[in-house]
């Protein structure tokens, strides 16, 4: 038996801006089914066998939302929690995606509604507090201040 707690990164999370009248708002999804069912999160999933985070952070948006980002980078940070089933901290690389004003979300069956929200809107309806803390510093370096482009990562074709 280990005497350390293991490190684990399976999953990716991704926050969508989108311009809004004169002020940004970030796309918030409603969950359906076990054990997150009818909880407020932002475009996450797991890994594919052999898939980098960036491209299974593009997948994920197209398949939640069928949204195609203008510009996508990496944030920069992680979302981390403890998991108590796998005894072990989950890291989540962090992405960031920005979408047309006039792009139109189309949610898959993981989702029965969506909202863009502010960030006082999303911070009041995301469930963990660690998901609060990744908002803010996303809307910290992506809303409240231009992106370097050293972030960027370049869109397939």
């Amino acid at each position: 038996m280990s005497n350390e707690t293991r490190t684990r990164s399976r999953a990716v999370s991704c926050f969508v801006l989108k311009p809004d009248a004169d002020e940004m708002k970030v796309l918030i999804m409603k969950r359906i089914g076990n054990p997150l069912d009818g909880e407020w999160f932002q475009v996450a999933g797991r890994l594919e066998d052999g898939e980098t985070a960036w491209a299974a952070a593009l997948r994920e948006l197209d398949e939640e939302t069928s949204l195609t980002p203008q510009r996508f980078y990496a944030a920069e940070v992680c979302e981390q929690f403890y998991s108590h089933e796998a005894d072990a901290i989950m890291l989540m690389p962090v992405f960031v995606a920005y979408v047309d004003r006039t792009a139109q979300v189309v949610l898959n069956e993981e989702h029965s509604e969506f909202k863009w929200m502010s960030l006082k809107e999303a911070k009041a309806a995301l469930p963990f507090p660690g998901q609060r803390r990744v908002l803010e510093q996303v809307w910290e370096d992506f809303v409240e201040n231009e992106p370097t482009e050293l972030l960027r990562i370049p869109l397939p074709e």
